[in-house]
């Protein structure tokens, strides 16, 4: 099935597939000449979809998935993960009352904050990637995939597999992918607390990161970042982020501390979710 997703533009493309390049999972998402593909479970279905820029202010979508009453959820989870609805001019105007974001988004005017497809994977990235970069991360969760996801016949070269559901990641022994045991410990408790209340992940329900802090092993940092990325909170900032701080040192040429930056941040209020991406992409196009 072939859809076009709408959106207002300008849309950086080049940002949000470069973001997902850099994460990508082996067995469960690709990004080929711009086309980011990944394999999707929506209650015990199994497909794929695969996303590009299209002609015109859209994406362009290839759905492979049995179940058509179950193309409107994947529409909104899709407009989601791609930052489609949001009001960008709202939020830049806001924030270019700080000279150097003014700057940034100038550069950049099409950046959006990449979501996530499934809040409980995301959460597991959030988890996984505690204390190790990024490469690490994602190899971390390649393992959890191979050894725990549903096997998938795909089109889509090296699709295979799709994230574990959370009946299968709550009796897992973690641990033996090669974690601290209280890290495996968390990720389990994580997938129990979705078992325990099905909508802990769910965008713009009141009180979301209370529940995410009430959870064995997850900080603030990693609340903020699940809030951002998959409650779509746009206020939701990663208080102490390396990321951040190493950012505004390369731009700027001092490194601030995490209490700097975060009085700083009090003036991006609303918004300070869409400050880091741009701080955040900032670093990546210096790498």
């Amino acid at each position: 099935m072939r859809l076009a997703l709408a959106y207002q533009p300008p849309y950086d493309w080049d940002a949000m597939s470069g973001f997902l390049a850099a994460r990508a999972v082996v067995g469960m998402e690709t990004v080929v000449d711009g086309v980011y593909s990944r394999s999707i479970g929506l209650r015990g279905v199994h497909g794929t979809v695969s996303v590009w820029a299209g002609a015109g202010d859209a994406l362009d979508v290839e759905l492979d998935f049995a179940e058509p009453a179950a193309v409107p959820e994947i529409v909104l989870r899709l407009r989601r993960q791609f930052d489609l609805d949001a009001d960008l001019a709202l939020m830049q105007r806001h924030l270019a009352h700080d000279p150097l974001l003014a700057r940034l988004i100038a550069e950049r005017p099409g950046l959006r904050v990449p979501g996530a497809w499934d809040g409980l994977e995301l959460a597991f990235r959030a988890v996984l990637g505690q204390q190790i970069t990024v490469v690490a991360a994602i190899r971390l969760a390649g393992k959890l995939l191979a050894h725990h996801g549903a096997p998938l016949r795909s089109t889509v070269p090296g699709v295979t597999h799709v994230f574990p559901e959370a009946q299968v990641l709550a009796t897992a022994d973690l641990a033996a992918l090669g974690m601290p045991k209280s890290r495996g410990r968390t990720l389990s408790g994580v997938a129990q607390a979705l078992l325990e209340d099905p909508l802990l992940f769910e965008p713009n329900r009141e009180g979301g990161i209370a529940r995410l802090l009430a959870l064995h092993g997850i900080g603030e940092w990693t609340a903020q970042y699940i809030a951002l990325r998959q409650l779509r909170d746009m206020d939701g900032f990663p208080h102490g982020d390396v990321g951040l701080l190493r950012a505004l040192e390369e731009l700027e040429g001092t490194r601030p501390t995490a209490r700097a930056l975060a009085d700083r941040a009090e003036a991006w209020r609303p918004f300070r979710g869409y400050a880091a991406q741009v701080l955040w992409t900032s670093l990546s196009r210096a790498d």
